[in-house]
């Protein structure tokens, strides 16, 4: 229908009849200027969401690792797991992009959704790229059920293990960070299986 109406504005202006094209593009296909919502969450709002998906990539079903774990890796093989700060793919490992999750929102932003947890997903920063401020209708994707977070944890337990072995870890501010987020109180009050007791 789009492109039937994109013809019949097309054919009105090589009748160059502009005002019906005008008309007819109002009618079929109008363009909505949208008030666009400021994005407000929180490192911890970020956890929470990840947490509740259960570590799962929303827009393919693939489970993610919680950042943290990852930043250890590159911590303990620099030369073989490569980390750089602002994600460059040339000098950092594709794991950064595929594998750590990061918070969108389902009805981008850009087109007038909420920034609400109503419209959080988790996902990975290569499917958060690529949707960029499209719809899942417009690329056809599906949004997959959230997963358990006691059957999939992203490896938090690990890494907060990892840590917990060797206290230096806690001078890089990437996983201090992450430990810190992964360690609240109130994500370990939870009724979750999946951390480690202090």
């Amino acid at each position: 229908m789009k492109k039937d109406t994109l013809e019949k504005v097309a054919l009105q202006l090589l009748n160059q009849n502009s005002i019906k094209a005008v008309e007819i593009l109002n009618n079929e296909y109008p363009f909505t200027f949208l008030e666009r919502s400021k994005r407000t969450y929180t490192e911890t709002q970020k956890i929470k969401q990840y947490i509740k998906d259960g570590f799962i990539d929303r827009y393919s079903g693939e489970r993610l690792i919680n950042p943290g774990l990852l930043k250890v890796i590159s911590f303990y093989l620099p030369n073989d797991f490569p980390y750089h700060p602002h994600w460059k793919m040339d000098k950092c490992h594709n794991a950064y992009w595929e594998l750590i999750p990061t918070l969108d929102h389902i009805y981008p932003i850009a087109l007038g959704g909420a920034d609400s947890e109503e419209n959080y997903a988790t996902t990975s920063m290569l499917h958060n790229s690529i949707k960029n401020n499209w719809t899942l209708e417009q690329l056809q994707w599906t949004l997959y059920p959230p997963g358990d977070i006691k059957d999939w944890d992203g490896l938090t337990h690990l890494f907060i293990s990892l840590v917990e072995a060797d206290k230096q870890l806690l001078n890089d501010s990437y996983i201090k960070k992450w430990y810190t987020l992964s360690t609240k109180e109130e994500l370990l009050s939870k009724p979750m299986n999946v951390f480690v007791e202090k």
